[in-house]
């Protein structure tokens, strides 16, 4: 497992600032032993909560064709059919999959194929799971066209915590399934919406792994 880039520039203000903090604790309360260790443990505590946001483990995606694959880690907590308004204009199956600040936060791309479609909408920040971050929240849709021809559309939807929505993908551009196409720091929400003839193969609570668990099967 190793640090994902997008970490680099805020671990290391972390560690100036918590640096930082423990030295002017030594100055103002030296002799307290209380006092520095209660602030170093602290601090040991809040760098290791960071560093566990922007680890990137190693994922090895089993690739096909006919399946979309989850594009984050987290939690399925929507599967349901919806009208999508954005791109598709019409009636699609949406899976939603909640990412809590311990996840890890990469994005993975759910299937290959061209970016048919990439837009990034500043918004508000409320609460994943409130029913309005889908269209009100700042986020990114990318609308992938598979090799079948199934264009599969997945959005990266900030929270309360998360302030950054990341993406590496423009329009006309081949994809790989499993491969990273974004980053959300410090987690939130993805939702992938579907042709209502997909199967489905995840539940409502099921824990999911980016870049591995498969969400759903296109039709051929």
């Amino acid at each position: 497992m190793t640090i994902h880039k997008e970490g680099y520039t805020i671990l290391l203000v972390t560690v100036l600032v918590l640096v930082g903090l423990n030295l002017v604790t030594t100055y103002l309360f030296s002799g307290n032993d209380t006092a520095f260790w209660l602030v170093m443990v602290t601090s040991i505590v809040l760098f290791l909560l960071v560093l566990q946001f922007f680890r990137k483990p190693r994922r090895v995606t089993d690739e096909n064709d006919r399946h979309v694959i989850c594009p984050a880690d987290g939690t399925v907590v929507v599967i349901e059919e919806t009208v999508e308004s954005e791109y598709f204009k019409g009636p699609r199956r949406q899976v939603s999959v909640f990412m809590s600040p311990l996840n890890v936060h990469i994005n993975f791309h759910p299937v290959s194929g061209l970016v048919k479609y990439v837009r990034y909408y500043p918004g508000k920040y409320l609460v994943a799971w409130h029913p309005k971050s889908s269209t009100e929240n700042e986020r990114t849709s990318v609308v992938v066209q598979a090799k079948n021809g199934v264009e599969v559309l997945f959005r990266q939807i900030a929270g309360a915590m998360a302030r950054r929505i990341v993406w590496y993908v423009k329009e006309g551009q081949e994809v790989r399934q499993g491969s990273e196409f974004g980053f959300i720091k410090f987690g939130s929400r993805v939702d992938i919406y579907l042709p209502l003839d997909a199967e489905i193969k995840v539940k409502i609570g099921e824990k999911t792994k980016g870049g591995v668990t498969v969400l759903a099967e296109l039709p051929s």
